[in-house]
């Protein structure tokens, strides 16, 4: 979701000069839906281009394309934004890991043609003060199309993870099947999660849902496992792990889905189990 832009006519000095148009970028700040729960620190001192730098990024009809942000990843921002075009038929993939902070987003923005369709799936861990966050926003632009969403948050400490989540569905775009889910463990009192889930329908004929849930690790879970030999650190890890498979489980490569959830799982603090 660009931040907004206004536009200004510069007229030139001097012979031959001619007006140009300059493009003002317009600072967000947490009073704006899509960056409510940003840092707002960051957002006040960060150098005004990166909120405009956004990557493009077109899938041909029927092609497909899988993208992967591992945990360890380099990112030349604190923010990075991708615009993606899908063609007829075509198929793209996103699934991105998050550790690092202190401010730390992803932001897609995703067109689907007719048949398209767009897979996500996103972890945040994080500890300290750290904020990191994914925002999507997905067009619906023709009939058929479908997406499916699935973030998992794992926080500690004074962390928070975010997830804002937007669907849109154009007036034509009949039989379009669009789901989003996002569920937070908070392993400490202090951390948090957010999530702010839209759905902007204008076609009669279509499947949109969206769930959402925070809460602790299961309790019970971790004790029917210790009560059968595990030590308690372990139980917890393992439904740590099965927690964040779930944002991979599209991934139908198994050494590449497994890369991922190992990827994320080694960046997990231990003593916050």
């Amino acid at each position: 979701m660009p931040a907004r832009t206004s536009r200004q006519w510069h007229r030139g000095a001097g012979c031959g000069a001619g007006d140009r148009e300059v493009t003002l970028i317009a600072r967000p700040t947490n009073r704006e839906e899509d960056w409510r729960y940003s840092d707002a620190a960051f957002l006040s001192t960060a150098p005004i281009e990166t909120f405009d730098d956004w990557r493009s990024v077109t899938v041909k009809p029927g092609a497909v394309l899988r993208e992967t942000v591992q945990a360890g990843d380099a990112a030349p921002s604190a923010v990075t934004r991708c615009r993606v075009h899908v063609g007829a038929g075509g198929r793209y993939e996103h699934f991105a890991t998050i550790v690092s902070g202190p401010y730390r987003r992803i932001e897609l923005e995703v067109t689907l043609d007719e048949g398209a369709h767009f897979e996500f799936g996103g972890v945040t861990l994080g500890g300290e003060s750290n904020v990191q966050e994914f925002v999507t926003r997905v067009i619906h632009a023709q009939p058929g199309a479908t997406s499916n969403q699935v973030v998992r948050a794992v926080q500690w400490g004074q962390s928070t993870g975010n997830f804002l989540g937007r669907i849109e569905v154009v007036r034509d775009a009949q039989k379009t099947d669009a789901a989003q889910n996002f569920r937070a463990i908070l392993l400490e009192k202090g951390a948090s999660a957010n999530t702010k889930p839209e759905l902007e329908i204008f076609a009669d004929d279509v499947k949109c849902a969206h769930g959402a849930a925070i809460g602790a690790l299961d309790q019970t879970a971790a004790f029917y496992m210790a009560a059968r030999g595990l030590p308690p650190e372990k139980a917890r890890a393992l439904l740590v792990r099965a927690f964040i498979a779930d944002a991979f489980a599209a991934i139908d490569d198994e050494t590449q889905r497994e890369t991922m959830l190992e990827d994320a799982l080694a960046h997990l603090d231990e003593s916050a189990l």
